[in-house]
């Protein structure tokens, strides 16, 4: 994820810089779970929001507004770079039932 190590000030300004390329730059894909990264109310024109399901459904594009479809889903993946780091490592697992 473009976040990884990355503090909020430093991925602000990663995402600031991105955000100035032209508009005849190639198109870049992030993947991210850093409301830094993608603040919702900051999406632009030329940008794009692809949701991914965990339960492996296909691929669909979100608006960036609320109540459009998938907005909710997106809008509970992310969080602040503060609580992404107290997770940063952990792994989920079930532990095994005798």
């Amino acid at each position: 994820m473009i976040e990884q190590g990355l503090d909020k000030a430093s991925q602000k300004a990663v995402i600031a810089h991105l955000r100035r390329r032209g508009p005849g730059d190639r198109p870049l894909f992030l993947l991210t779970r850093s409301s830094a990264i993608l603040d919702l109310a900051a999406v632009g024109t030329d940008e794009a929001i692809i949701l991914c399901p965990a339960n492996h459904s296909p691929p669909t594009y979100v608006a960036p507004y609320p109540g459009a479809p998938g907005y909710e889903a997106v809008a509970t993946c992310l969080a602040s770079p503060e609580v992404r780091a107290r997770t940063d490592g952990i792994i989920a697992w079930r532990p095994q039932v005798a």
